[in-house]
């Protein structure tokens, strides 16, 4: 099974690429093999993932963001799906995969607890302690970008409202004290003008 991630490396947009590198960075941190699948320079993987990404987890204007995410032809879901995962403890289910040797959420059956079992049981629960442990810390740092995320696209969004007051049109007001204020100036110019040869001819 492959994990496959759709990315876009030519993003312009912060948000965007914080929630790719959020994905990818817990990916490698959980030691998780995937496929980086870039959109921008490559149309079939765009296509591909537009045609393949379910409906009803698509946005209003039917185009699906990235990073999208998954499991050979499976879909697993996006960045805020799987960023409800990790706050849930279930990015392999997420994922589709089994949960790695002595996680947790694998139940060890009865029959292996005895003998020698248990101390493989212990080597696996240090193993699987370790992994938690960096899988927890990579949450946390996932919940800080997140907020991050989150500031970056409103300021974004106040700096599309700015742009957008200042490409407005004058109103008839602002047009007529801004033409009053041309003929004034023009006004002035000319009267320089005209006293400039009179204080030539004085001399």
């Amino acid at each position: 099974m492959v994990i496959k991630v759709f990315l876009a490396t030519a993003s312009g947009s912060t948000a965007i690429k914080k929630k790719q590198q959020d994905v990818v960075g817990f990916l490698e941190t959980l030691k998780v093999e995937y496929t980086p699948l870039d959109i921008a320079c490559n149309e079939d993987n765009r296509m591909w993932m537009r045609q393949n990404v379910p409906e009803d987890m698509k946005p209003s204007n039917g185009i699906p963001l990235p990073p999208q995410i998954f499991n050979e032809e499976s879909y697993c879901g996006d960045y805020e799906t799987f960023f409800n995962a990790k706050e849930d403890n279930s990015v392999y289910a997420f994922l589709g995969l089994p949960p790695p040797p002595g996680s947790k959420r694998e139940e060890v059956p009865v029959g292996e607890r005895n003998g020698d079992t248990h101390a493989k049981e212990g080597e696996e629960g240090e193993t699987a302690e370790e992994g938690e442990t960096a899988a927890e810390e990579a949450a946390e740092e996932t919940e800080d970008s997140k907020a991050r995320i989150e500031e970056d696209e409103e300021a974004e969004e106040e700096a599309d409202e700015d742009k957008d007051e200042d490409s407005q049109p004058m109103s008839e007001e602002e047009e007529d004290l801004q033409s009053e204020e041309e003929e004034e100036l023009r006004q002035l110019e000319d009267e320089d003008e005209a006293e400039a040869p009179e204080e030539e001819e004085d001399e």
